[in-house]
């Protein structure tokens, strides 16, 4: 049985990439516990994949420092980082089999013959591919092709590996696959990782912790479920999850501040004055009947846009003055409500989340 590598401690210092006169990445501050499964979640042109260039050494940072375990690593090129790789195109040498594709890093960092068998064995063993090592990737699904990948970055048991989109170019049921299996290597290694994604929900699965990007700046980071009960501005809760969004004012009343609409008031602690969104998830909103007394909180007026049967669920699209959004109802509630029918939607109160449109987290907000 194999022992567990100790994974790497990793500290970003006010990191910043330009490109010209483009800012893709600024003050980037971030603290990655030793064998923590980080993603970076972001969308296209965010942020996220410069930072983990620039953790890797393909690219210089134009400012700040990269310690790996407190050692500063800004300055040291990319062979000497002892940093392992999965890239989204899988990178692997056409002209090998899957065994010497595997045990290649191994070679370059001075295994022995023995030690490299060893470790090549129990690398294809992790990813269950023992009965492949002869096939040459041409030979294999884009599936097992990036199995051979995580295979190979894994072998000589790095503490800090970084995985760049490895699962976009494959199919729902294959990412899902290899999800799983990703997580139990981790939990197997005890390897640190840095995973570059676009995808809400793979990020949600895998990671201890999420790091959210937008425009070149880290927005917050938090567990999944911080980030999806309390997300720290109009972005965060948008890109992270569906939800019902409302428009309003945060107003002073008395000695503190309210959430103000004409259909209703909600008592806040923020205290910034000016516009601000009401934010729900869809499955704290309950939709009733128009002519429903049953109102036991806020309660605002909607229209049913459009519906959506997924198995378990029904999920509504919905609209209502000054915002909208996705309410999810139970399946044997499919014939309730029709597109075009007038209806309320109603929720606790404690179940909301209030954000000023104001609020950006320049350099990363903690939940």
């Amino acid at each position: 049985m194999s022992t567990q590598v100790i994974g790497a401690a990793l500290s970003l210092r006010d990191i910043s990439k330009r490109f010209g006169s483009v800012t893709a990445a600024a003050d980037v501050n971030l603290d990655v516990e030793p064998g923590e499964f980080i993603s970076l979640l972001g969308p296209s042109g965010s942020g996220k994949t410069t930072t983990l260039n620039m953790i890797a050494g393909f690219e210089e940072p134009s400012g700040g420092r990269i310690m790996i375990n407190e050692k500063d690593i800004t300055d040291i090129p990319i062979h000497r980082r002892n940093i392992g790789m999965v890239f989204q195109g899988y990178a692997l040498f056409p002209h090998m089999t899957v065994e010497k594709n595997v045990e290649y890093p191994l070679k370059q960092h001075g295994f022995d013959k023995a030690e490299r068998k060893r470790a090549t064995d129990e690398a294809l063993s992790k990813v269950s591919l023992e009965k492949y090592r002869a096939r040459m990737p041409a030979q294999l699904s884009g599936g097992q092709q990036q199995r051979v990948a995580l295979a190979r970055a894994i072998a000589y048991r790095p503490p800090l590996l970084l995985m760049d989109e490895p699962l976009s170019a494959l199919d729902k049921a294959l990412r899902e696959g290899l999800q799983t299996e990703i997580r139990r290597i981790h939990r197997d290694l005890g390897t640190t990782v840095v995973y570059v994604t676009h995808d809400q929900d793979e990020a949600m699965a895998l990671s201890d912790r999420i790091v959210v990007f937008n425009e070149g700046r880290i927005q917050q980071i938090g567990t999944p479920n911080e980030l999806y009960k309390n997300p720290s501005n109009e972005f965060v809760s948008q890109f992270l999850g569906e939800s019902i969004h409302l428009d309003g004012l945060i107003e002073e009343q008395g000695s503190g501040h309210e959430f103000v609409r004409d259909d209703f008031h909600l008592p806040t602690e923020v205290d910034h004055r000016g516009p601000a969104q009401l934010m729900i998830r869809p499955e704290s909103v309950e939709l009733i009947s128009a002519s429903s007394a049953e109102q036991s909180g806020p309660t605002v007026e909607a229209e049913i846009l459009d519906r959506v049967y997924v198995g378990h669920s029904v999920k509504y699209m919905v609209s209502c003055r000054g915002g909208g959004g996705v309410v999810r109802s139970r399946a044997t509630d499919v014939d309730d409500f029709a597109i075009g029918q007038e209806v309320l939607l109603t929720w606790e109160a404690d179940r909301s989340r209030i954000l000023p449109l104001a609020t950006s987290a320049k350099n990363g907000e903690e939940s």
